[in-house]
């Protein structure tokens, strides 16, 4: 899964497959909130125009912290 924002265009895009896949299909969820699709019917990403409206506020990503360790510490 890959998240991309364009915070001038307030314009976020959620791939769930990789950014080169055509959409053979997209569907309107809501006004601004669309759905694409692949030939196959697989959901490929979702786009939401004016996102910080329709998500309700600003929009920021904090990403989880990961913790390294080797086994051979001490």
């Amino acid at each position: 899964m890959k998240i991309e924002y364009d915070p001038v265009r307030d314009l976020l895009y959620v791939y769930f497959a990789e950014p080169t896949t055509k959409a053979a299909e997209t569907v309107t969820i809501k006004p601004g909130v669309h759905a694409d699709f692949d030939r196959g019917g697989k959901l490929i990403g979702i786009e939401i125009i004016d996102a910080s409206e329709i998500v309700g506020g600003k929009i920021e990503f904090k990403l989880p912290e990961v913790v390294h360790s080797t086994a051979n510490e001490k």
